[in-house]
């Protein structure tokens, strides 16, 4: 295993295991994050208040995780399945029940000395809505 895909691996397992500290740590200080249908953000604190408003309104386990790296290192994509629970009423969206839903995703990171310095996630948000609107 690269150190590439040791760093995605330890951010999904970070991420599995609620320890939203360890995957912080394994973020760039300055890290840009690509959010789903949404802004850029720039910066760790931002993508801590991500995490926290995240965690507010959804439970969520990743599965069938696959990370593939390019060969210099540098890049790196994960695609796995997100099961998740609606906890919470996220602004703009549909009203929370504590739906269930099951939803294929993809995430894009580029990386520098060993920290990620790009996340970019990408899910079908329609698709997503069907779910929890029904």
């Amino acid at each position: 295993m690269t150190e590439t895909e040791s760093v995605i691996r330890g951010y999904y397992a970070a991420f599995a295991a609620g320890d939203r500290l360890a995957m912080l740590a394994l973020l760039a200080e300055d890290v840009a994050h690509d959010v789903n249908q949404g802004q850029r953000q720039t910066g760790r604190e931002a993508f801590r208040a991500f995490l926290a408003h995240m965690d507010a309104c959804y439970r969520e386990e990743i599965r069938d995780l696959a990370v593939m790296v390019d060969g210099t290192g540098t890049h790196a994509a994960a695609e796995f399945v997100v099961e998740g629970e609606y906890l919470a009423t996220d602004s703009g969206l549909p009203e929370a029940r504590g739906q269930r839903y099951s939803l294929p995703a993809g995430a894009f990171f580029t990386l520098a000395e060993g920290r990620i310095t790009r996340v970019t996630t990408y899910y079908n948000l329609a698709d997503w809505i069907r779910q929890v609107a029904a």
